[in-house]
């Protein structure tokens, strides 16, 4: 009987971690995470980026999975470094892309230092995600670096679909939910499941926390969409309006060109085509327009709807409730968030 008990997930002697507990631990091994070997031009930059901070949410995730199911969150820690290098990784890159000025409310490294520096530290960031996760147990090792080559791919040609969508005006909805599935929902799921294997994890229970990371992964990047038109520069970390001065397909602005009236139609096509238009009044009339069409409270509702589809994901595993307490708390900060 004794032997059967202890094959049991659930019998964990400590008590679970709180989100701060997460988060400290989650600082502390990217503090020990040195980038000052020579040539500083390429690595600074990256020891750069990770100290500008963030909400470390998706390392946090993945030791809050591993820690449903395991009393220790030690095999998590690999996986979760590697996850939060590459995510800075994307933002790299996706700043120098969108040329944007801001990261956490600092220079961007492009500006910082200059475009190709950014390109190639980028790459450095992404050979370093990868010798991260090598560190992973080797048990779970093939399946963890699967995923992680599977999301990075998928996160990719989300990245694709943002860029083309660019020169486009006739997005729809749905290919904007795809994109964003793409580019960001996969990565926070990707984060949910690596914990759920490290910590061991049924097959079902690690394929429930995916989907519930997608949910929240799209939730997550709807709230982005409103930041960016609702935000305040101060709290968000970068300048308001700027998917809007970029022309970025956002689900307020593929809402927009679907259901708008025609003046209105024809008032946002007038602003695609100004090739220097004035900041200002561009941001102004989108959200004049969106606050016609009560894309706020649209946008709002639509994220409602992913959070209670993940969480009917969550009511799928296999542990008692009890044990699902910090990541609800955590999806809660990342559907209320203000940056």
């Amino acid at each position: 009987m004794r032997g059967l008990l202890s094959r049991s997930p659930f019998r964990i002697s400590k008590p679970m971690f709180t989100f701060n507990d997460v988060l400290q631990r989650v600082e502390q091994e990217i503090s020990r995470l040195s980038f000052d070997r020579p040539p500083s031009d390429l690595y600074a930059p990256i020891g750069y980026i990770l100290s500008l901070g963030g909400k470390r949410i998706r390392p946090a995730l993945t030791l809050i999975a591993c820690n449903i199911y395991s009393d220790s969150i030690e095999p998590s820690i690999a996986p979760a470094l590697c996850l939060e290098v590459f995510h800075n990784f994307t933002l790299l890159h996706d700043d120098l892309m969108d040329q944007a000025d801001k990261r956490r409310n600092q220079p961007t490294v492009h500006k910082l230092w200059n475009e190709n520096t950014a390109i190639l530290s980028g790459d450095a960031m992404l050979i370093a995600a990868y010798r991260l996760i090598g560190d992973s147990e080797p048990a779970h090792l093939k399946e963890l670096l699967d995923l992680f080559t599977a999301t990075a791919l998928d996160i990719c040609g989300g990245q694709q679909y943002d860029m083309e969508f660019e020169a486009r005006t006739d997005v729809s909805e749905t290919e904007y939910l795809n994109m964003i599935h793409l580019k960001t929902a996969v990565l926070i799921a990707c984060c949910l499941k690596m914990g759920a294997i490290t910590g061991g994890a049924s097959s079902a229970d690690a394929q429930h926390l995916y989907k519930y990371g997608l949910c929240i992964g799209m939730a997550f990047q709807l709230q982005d969409d409103l930041l960016d038109v609702y935000g305040d520069t101060h709290t968000f970390g970068k300048n308001i309006g700027g998917d809007i001065l970029c022309d970025k397909k956002t689900y307020l602005l593929t809402h927009a060109m679907t259901h708008a009236s025609a003046a209105q139609k024809e008032e946002m096509r007038r602003w695609f085509e100004q090739k220097a238009p004035d900041p200002a009044r561009k941001i102004n009339t989108f959200r004049r327009i969106y606050d016609e069409l009560g894309l706020r409270e649209i946008t709002l509702s639509r994220i409602e709807a992913f959070y209670d589809e993940a969480l009917s994901n969550l009511k799928q595993l296999s542990v008692p409730e009890e044990r699902l307490t910090v990541l609800k708390e955590t999806g809660k900060i990342l559907l209320h968030r203000k940056s």
